[in-house]
């Protein structure tokens, strides 16, 4: 890895493309029903339950951990535009969204509960490969 290869300005907006790629993954538009089912939510339990602000801080804060990550790994000469896009694909699919599906399966959670949560942090990654190997 070479530090100075990090683009942080990358890496910032690779984690708000994420936090939004997460708002419309979790709306009613894509995933949003699917997953409440899936946890037994409804809009009046959420709603309850508060504290919004702190989630949305902490899921940006991870998201930002997820980039820097992700940037590290990058920090290479020659990585090109596909390179990081295939190392988004498989830190998402290989290495994030398979532990969510060893977890789920020992918390006996859905298929459907696996799929839709490893598919967003595996697109999550993709695109964050997409915008860190572009912005290089």
């Amino acid at each position: 890895m070479k530090p100075e290869l990090i683009n942080f300005p990358a890496v910032f907006v690779a984690a708000i493309a994420s936090f939004i790629l997460g708002a419309l993954w979790y709306s009613p538009l894509l995933f949003g029903k699917a997953w409440m089912e899936e946890n037994g939510f409804t809009t009046e339990m959420l709603q309850a339950k508060g504290g919004t602000a702190r989630i949305f801080g902490f899921a940006f804060l991870w998201s930002l951990v997820m980039s820097f990550n992700l940037a590290a790994f990058l920090a290479a000469d020659g990585v090109t535009l596909s390179f990081a896009t295939l190392a988004g694909f498989l830190a998402g699919f290989g290495w994030a969204a398979s532990g969510l599906f060893m977890v789920g399966l020992f918390e006996y959670r859905s298929t459907r509960y696996m799929l839709i949560n490893g598919g967003y942090v595996t697109v999550a990654l993709v695109i964050m490969g997409v915008i860190l190997g572009l912005w290089r």
